[in-house]
């Protein structure tokens, strides 16, 4: 049986649209592939993964693997947003995972090149933790703001 190459097309377009629509999250394979069998295009995740990897390799998609117990997850990269080297957050509660552009750590990241002779990869480091929304909805209380500026848009710029 010869393959329809235009039905696989939309399965792509489909694939990368969600990737679009979703630009601004890390997605992993099973929310993508329960999108595609939601939109009528079912595609199998050997296939998610190949198409993953063709657009990552392409420069258009960014995979982030944080450790051996947790899938990897993609991000579309906008032609003008360069996804520049940041930090991460991740929510044990929830699973939630936050970009984080902060001054503060990335001086201690300067710090620990220049003193230590050691360079870390901002982009492939994660710091676990509980988000805001589950730590409110668990009845824990998140500490008081110190006033302090360390320029990532949430301090007291």
């Amino acid at each position: 049986m010869k393959r329809d190459s235009g039905y696989n097309t939309r399965q792509k377009e489909k694939l990368l649209d969600f990737l679009i629509k979703n630009k601004h999250k890390h997605n992993n394979v099973q929310e993508i592939s329960a999108y595609l069998a939601e939109e009528g295009s079912p595609l199998g995740t050997a296939t998610i993964y190949r198409q993953l990897d063709k657009l990552v390799d392409a420069g258009v998609v960014r995979k982030y693997s944080f450790d051996s117990k947790t899938g990897a997850c993609y991000q579309y990269i906008d032609g003008g947003q360069a996804c520049h080297e940041h930090f991460h957050l991740k929510c044990l509660s929830c699973g939630k995972l936050i970009h984080l552009d902060c001054d503060h750590l990335m001086s201690i990241n300067q710090h620990i090149a220049q003193s230590h002779g050691f360079i870390i990869d901002p982009s492939q480091t994660v710091f676990y933790g509980k988000c805001a929304d589950c730590a409110a909805a668990e009845g824990e209380e998140i500490p008081e703001h110190d006033g302090h500026s360390c320029g990532c848009g949430h301090c007291g710029d």
